[in-house]
């Protein structure tokens, strides 16, 4: 079942559960409740996450390391926002999906944040960490236990 979601990438998965909380925001009883959140605090979120993966991809666009997190790796990242976390372009458009759910309030989208987190925290964090261990060895290692996974 990993491997299968490992074919899809993270921005389509994002959006899948993204048009999966929309329609049952609309179509079911569980849009009907929305816990009342700052517009402005919901576009922040949005921003901020937006902000972060956009500088994670112009870090990769600029070393020309692909993006795609089953293609070959041929650079290490660690300066830049990797300084703070070593996964931001995923937990960029979690604060998005986050910014999102603020913003519309109901549990369908709330779902969609916490499903997305766990798709990436179980499935391709592993994987990616498994990948980076056997291409980079010692130098990813010693990166691993200076930054967090997340924040």
């Amino acid at each position: 079942m990993n491997q299968k979601i490992l074919e899809y990438r993270p921005p389509r998965i994002a959006i899948l559960l993204l048009v999966t909380g929309g329609t049952l925001h609309l179509f079911t009883p569980l849009g009907d409740r929305p816990v009342l959140v700052s517009s402005f605090f919901a576009a922040s979120l949005g921003l901020f996450g937006f902000s972060i993966m956009m500088w994670a991809w112009w870090q990769f666009k600029k070393r020309q390391v692909a993006i795609c997190p089953t293609d070959h790796t041929k650079h290490l990242i660690t300066g830049g926002i990797y300084r703070f976390t070593r996964n931001p372009m995923y937990l960029g458009m979690l604060f998005m999906l986050v910014g999102v759910a603020a913003w519309f309030g109901t549990t369908p989208f709330f779902a969609a944040a916490a499903a997305f987190f766990l798709i990436i925290q179980l499935v391709f964090c592993p994987y990616e960490e498994r990948k980076l261990l056997a291409a980079f060895g010692r130098d990813y290692s010693a990166y691993r236990m200076e930054v967090r996974r997340w924040i």
